[in-house]
């Protein structure tokens, strides 16, 4: 979750004060967050602000995956209105006033975490959340909501506005689940959830609601439908896994699940687990893995070291005299992933465990 950091900016003394407070906040969640403000008004554990909040902004903006401001809404909204493209890629924006009475979502704020951030914020320092968004406010999950929460790509985002619209005026609603994709339904609010065994089953089941949306893992469908549809894509997820031999399966079960935490991801949607081939009598790992009801795979070390990934992190020269590769559970994540996998956690170690967590197509 904001994997890029989060900066909550400051322009006066008293808003310092309250910019501090929200950077605590944060970091008990396990957020990373800097304070910024202008150094006449500068504290212990804020960073100076160069220039002016504009160009923060503007040399900021796409660097960040939020920017809380504790000022005006009306500075706020000037200053970033040149900088917004889309939904799907702009930072949450929230506003604070200087004394900590009021957070508010203002862009960004289901798909960019704004309104999650917003409720953080206002439990931490004991504030008024303000949310508009229409669904949040009738206590409803839009669509654009539930692909964050579940790590699922909006392959048409054109149809948000439909499928949302339905939903806020009480609709009847669906969402199809197609072959094997595995989501915590337990996580879907006012969807009326079916299955099928193919897109195109899929597609009739929503001609028989106002709207709906169907999650596959299909790339690129032709929609063939004559009900609002949003196509939700769900990319694999893989966890890689390293471990001592002494390691336990509770000490493995603790790391994924603060790795999890970590990342904002339910345990349903992981898809394989994955280490290297010698551990592959690892009492832990098969006992862990059965826990999560998730497959677990291993890999020859000569699998491993063939892999060459701009986000593998530098080889460990212990790990590299040991077994013959320089890492395990990076590598395993992002080769089970599959094509185009990235890492959505880089390589962590609780309790003698070592997690990754890579994404893929």
């Amino acid at each position: 979750m904001f994997p890029k950091g989060v900066a909550v900016i400051a322009i006066t003394r008293h808003g310092v004060e309250t910019a501090l407070n929200i950077e605590r906040a944060l970091a008990a969640e396990g957020l990373t967050v800097s304070v910024y403000a202008p150094k006449k008004h500068i504290q212990p554990g804020a960073y100076p602000l160069e220039g002016k909040f504009s160009d923060f902004i503007k040399e900021n903006y796409d660097k960040l995956d939020a920017i809380v401001a504790v000022m005006a809404t009306g500075i706020i909204i000037r200053t970033v209105a040149p900088f917004i493209e889309s939904k799907f890629s702009d930072p949450a924006i929230i506003g604070v006033d200087t004394t900590g009475k009021f957070v508010i979502s203002l862009l960004s704020g289901h798909y960019g975490g704004a309104n999650d951030l917003t409720k953080i914020i206002s439990k931490g320092i004991g504030a008024t959340p303000v949310i508009t968004t229409a669904s949040d406010s009738m206590g409803k999950q839009g669509v654009d909501e539930l692909a964050k929460a579940l790590r699922l790509t909006i392959e048409n985002p054109k149809s948000l506005t439909p499928v949302n619209a339905a939903i806020v005026n009480d609709e009847s609603i669906v969402l199809v689940l197609v072959g094997d994709v595995k989501i915590p339904t337990e996580l879907v609010n006012g969807f009326e959830i079916k299955h099928a065994d193919n897109c195109a089953e899929a597609m009739k089941i929503v001609n028989s609601y106002d709207a709906g949306a169907i999650v596959t893992r299909e790339q690129m469908i032709t929609i063939t439908c004559n009900k609002p549809l949003t196509i939700l894509r769900a990319k694999s997820i893989v966890v890689g896994l390293g471990c001592r031999k002494n390691s336990t399966c509770e000490h493995l079960v603790t790391a994924i699940e603060s790795a999890l935490k970590t990342v904002g991801l339910p345990a349903r949607r992981i898809d394989r687990f994955a280490s290297v081939d010698i551990k592959c009598d690892s009492a832990a790992m098969h006992n862990a893995a059965k826990i999560f009801n998730t497959p677990l795979e291993f890999l020859s070390i000569e699998t491993l070291h063939s892999l060459s990934h701009p986000d593998l992190s530098p080889d460990s020269k212990l790990v590299q005299e040991k077994i013959g590769v320089g890492g395990v559970c990076e590598r395993a994540a992002l080769i089970i992933a599959g094509k185009n996998s990235k890492l959505i956690l880089k390589k962590t170690m609780l309790n003698g465990t070592t997690i990754a967590i890579a994404e893929g197509n």
